[in-house]
């Protein structure tokens, strides 16, 4: 099964970079090959927020359409994606954000999945793994953006 993971150092808050990541309906403005996002659902309960979403991600002629479960927990900084229908087998990720020195954040970034169709795989399987590589950096430009550049 493919999977990426990643450790960031980034100059914002670990705060600011959760609350960016869990602006998932922002994503279509800079997360990579995401041309949409619809959330369905939004549920709180202790402190806890889960959210059901639509995603259409896109390369070149081919669209692809998933839902998801996403679980933000501000309070341990972590979000959960898990999958829930759509053309992959299996897909899970986690963002956690760590405090370090001078208000900064380590992003860890997982993320594992699996396509149910080879040929999907062999299509989109190498572009999906360069976008997934791509992911933190864009949510770091993205936080620059939003909460201005840190030296």
């Amino acid at each position: 099964m493919p999977k990426h993971e990643t450790v960031r150092r980034v100059r914002h808050t670990p705060d600011h970079m959760f609350d960016l990541v869990a602006d998932i309906e922002s994503y279509p403005q800079f997360v990579p090959m995401c041309e949409s996002l619809t959330v369905r659902s939004r549920k709180e309960r202790d402190g806890v927020a889960i959210l059901v979403a639509d995603m259409t991600v896109g390369y070149k002629a081919i669209r692809e359409t998933f839902t998801s479960q996403v679980v933000l927990k501000p309070e341990e900084r972590v979000i959960d994606v898990r999958y829930i229908d759509g053309p992959f087998r299996f897909l899970q990720n986690q963002w956690r954000f760590e405090p370090v020195e001078n208000d900064q954040t380590e992003v860890h970034f997982f993320i594992e999945y699996e396509f149910k169709s080879r040929m999907l795989a062999m299509l989109m399987g190498t572009v999906f793994d360069r976008a997934f590589r791509k992911f933190s950096e864009a949510f770091e430009r993205r936080a620059d953006e939003v909460y201005g550049r840190v030296a």
